[in-house]
């Protein structure tokens, strides 16, 4: 019989795990929490100092049972679940059902699987950490005083099954408040005066900076026009050169956020995707016949430190492959944020002896991308600062300056190997102009030196409003504001999408009508709740009781009463919108009452005014005037199986759908298919068009629950020529563009669309 067991969150990491430990250890996955708040009810005693009734989670009970009865029959047990908060509640909440089975407990902390890693941390493990715990659980306990709380009126003044989260509702609001900035910016023009020019043959380009020793601000095309003539026969002599070396530091090693948004710039991850394949990459990967290998440290950080041991390590790599002349003469130490756990390290591979090369044939390509990605950040974080040539002309013509820049990189660097990816930010009106050309050289001229003029450009510009967020700036906005923590970054994101509060269209968040809907009503009816600063602000208090600076339940008792009286504030005044009818110059085409705008679980429809004697109902949309115009409904060449009148389509929560026009009296419905039978084997149902939770298109079969064929790739009904299967899948990817592919992953075949 085994004489230790430990106790871990994942199976794929229990595996790992087993490995090093031997024959003397078993080692058990919780599979996550086993114990958590009852999912139909309050769950906190609110006259008892918020005491939490925790239940254990469907399905957990068989895994606990297990846990209970190996724990009696070993020496010790070791509780090894993830080092950060949640971890800590796990352990704790299986430590509270064992303790009585055994009093050789232990808590351990693993910031990398490796054997090294796994052997020292069994052989310094520790207590829990009742801090760390109480932490988690005053975040538990707020995030469900607040959801379960908020969530019963929105229920009762817009429409059932809605959800405030006390994080989510905040991020939320930072995309609505963005579209509102975007609806008011007010556009303005602006033009630049392009000179090219030529010495020795050698062509470059110069843009006007100044008039009169000021910064060139021109606003109107005849202003333009007169500078161009002003100087199109002018002689453009060097009356200055400016030549300066700068350097440019290596960037810091991975931090969650900093993972999230390079590998939405540089991958197109989602921070959602980001988190799960850097989970699989810390918990283990099979590496030839050597067994599972954790090739990265924990994934769930923010703090910049790195070992020394890996800081030497990765020193000794940087000189033998790129030579001495690209290693510091002293590490390079970064400082972390504020609220940093230095317990942890930084995001880096757990082994120099795992270069990407080496791991690359056995990682699924995303997996070796992000690994790839973090390897990439780590070795350059350790390397010498660039060394860069930077150059400026300029130009006196008459009253006007013009300028040119160009840059040499005299010494590589670290950006031999990495380099960031800018996010897009908004710019203010005098910075809206082309970003100086730096990447250019420019000719080798003198001052006095006389170029030639090829030509002068006046460019019209506008300001632009600033940019929708996305994946990378919308992390980035939550992590500036301290809205949430990195390992809620990822789930934020998610929620809002689920909860179809926003949407994303080419990469950029949209607020939805009901999201923008919901956001404001909130705003109006919980002002603390909704502000980013209060909001930063209770996680800083979560960050002290995890500390131990601050009483869990002093915290939430200093919450709760100004939120009480604030929710019952709500319940009597928020507005309700589901009584909420606005009048329209539309008549009834059934009834002839007046046609009212109404809130619905689909956002703003058409509805009679004497419903419910009449149930008639219309889809809209508001003209940028403001005028409500009735949509035309498409039809299909297909009639009712009930009452033969043509079928019209709509759109529901869960995309189109075919309905009877005679709607209300005919309430039949069937799914929007494409008239391609489904292919599995003696189904006869029909591929479907479908619409996620996240409002993302995908098709599957009519006959779900039943049939569970589905496909993220819309059908064609066209039959592929080297398998025979019934149809071929359209697939478009940035690399190769629109295709053809046949839906058999054993088959594989593909053709060009335009083939």
């Amino acid at each position: 019989m085994s004489k230790s067991l430990v106790i871990v969150e994942s199976p794929a990491k229990a595996n790992t795990i087993k490995k090093y430990l031997g024959k003397d250890f078993q080692v058990k996955a919780s599979v996550g929490h086993v114990k958590d708040l009852p999912p139909k009810k309050l769950g906190v005693d609110l006259k008892h100092n918020f005491k939490p009734e925790y239940q254990v989670i469907t399905g957990k009970k068989k895994v606990l049972d297990e846990i209970k009865k190996l724990s009696s029959g070993v020496d010790a047990v070791y509780l090894a679940p993830d080092p950060d908060r949640e971890g800590e509640a796990i352990a704790w909440h299986i430590y509270e059902d064992i303790k009585s089975k055994n009093k050789k407990i232990y808590r351990v902390l693993f910031n990398e699987i490796t054997k090294k890693a796994i052997l020292e941390g069994i052989k310094h493990a520790g207590s829990l950490n009742i801090d760390k715990y109480q932490a988690q659980q005053a975040r538990r306990i707020l995030d469900r005083l607040v959801g379960y709380q908020i969530s019963p009126i929105l229920w009762d003044k817009v429409q059932r099954g809605l959800s405030a989260g006390r994080v989510q509702s905040v991020a939320l609001r930072v995309v609505v408040d963005r579209e509102g900035e975007i609806k008011e910016f007010k556009s303005e023009e602006y033009w630049s005066i392009l000179a090219r020019l030529s010495f020795e043959g050698k062509e470059f380009e110069a843009k006007l900076a100044q008039i009169d020793g000021k910064k060139a601000e021109i606003s109107t095309s005849i202003q333009a026009k007169t500078i161009v003539a002003d100087c199109a026969h002018e002689n453009f002599v060097v009356s200055s050169i400016l030549q300066k070396e700068r350097r440019k530091n290596p960037l810091p090693p991975f931090i969650t956020s900093r993972l999230q948004q390079d590998a939405a710039r540089k991958l197109g991850f989602t921070a959602k995707k980001t988190m799960t394949l850097a989970q699989m990459l810390y918990e283990g990967i099979e590496i030839g016949g050597e067994g599972a290998h954790g090739l990265i440290t924990y994934m769930r950080t923010d703090s910049t430190r790195l070992s020394q041991e890996a800081v030497q390590a990765v020193r000794g790599y940087i000189a033998q492959k790129y030579g001495k002349e690209y290693v510091p003469p002293h590490e390079n130490v970064y400082k972390s944020q504020k609220a940093a756990q230095e317990a942890h390290e930084a995001i880096r591979p757990t082994s120099i002896d795992f270069p990407p090369e080496i791991v690359k044939p056995y990682l699924e390509r995303d997996l070796f991308r992000l690994y790839e990605l973090i390897w990439n950040r780590f070795v350059a974080c350790q390397m010498m600062q660039a060394l860069l040539d930077q150059t400026t002309l300029i130009m006196d013509v008459k009253k006007y300056q013009y300028r040119a820049y160009g840059q040499v990189i005299k010494f590589p660097g670290f950006l031999a190997v990495y380099q960031e990816e800018k996010e897009e930010i908004q710019k203010k009106k005098e910075d809206q102009e082309a970003e100086e050309d730096t990447e250019k050289t420019l000719p080798l001229v003198k001052e006095k030196d006389i170029l030639k003029l090829l030509g002068l450009t006046p460019n019209q510009h506008f300001t632009e409003p600033p940019p929708r967020f996305s994946e990378a700036s919308l992390v980035k906005a939550l992590e500036e504001n301290g809205i949430g923590r990195p390992s809620t970054y990822a789930s934020i994101l998610s929620a809002i999408q689920d909860r179809q509060y926003a949407e994303k269209k080419e990469n950029r968040f949209y607020p939805t009508e009901l999201g923008t809907l919901v956001s404001n009503l909130l705003v109006k009816s919980f002002p603390n709740i909704m502000d980013v600063e209060f909001t930063a602000q209770m996680e800083e208090k979560l960050d002290q009781v995890e500390e131990g600076k601050v009483d869990w339940v002093k915290m939430l008792k200093e919450f709760y009463k100004p939120f009480h009286e604030t929710l019952e504030k709500a319940k009597a005044h928020m507005k309700n919108i589901k009584k909420e009818e606005i009048k329209t110059e539309h008549v009834c085409d059934k009834c002839k009452s007046p046609m009212v705008i109404k809130w619905g679980r689909r956002g703003k429809f058409l509805a009679c005014s004497s419903y419910p004697e009449c149930k008639n109902t219309k889809e809209f949309v508001m003209t940028e005037s403001g005028e409500v115009q009735i949509q035309k409904q498409e039809t299909v060449d297909e009639t009712c199986e009930k009452c033969n009148s043509p079928l019209i389509v709509k759109h529901g929560r869960f995309g189109r759908f075919l309905a009877c026009s005679k709607y209300p009296e005919c309430k039949f419905t069937k799914a929007f298919t494409l008239g391609i039978t489904c292919p599995q084997k003696d189904c006869g149902g029909q591929i479907a068009e479908k619409k996620s939770r996240g409002g993302k298109i995908f098709y599957s079969c009519s006959n779900y629950p039943k049939c569970t064929f589905a496909t993220w790739y819309k059908p064609v009904n066209k039959p592929c020529p080297q398998c025979k299967a019934p149809f071929l899948v359209l697939k478009i990817t940035k690399a190769e563009g629109e295709k053809y592919v046949c839906a058999s992953k054993e088959c594989g075949y593909s053709e060009n669309v335009a083939a």
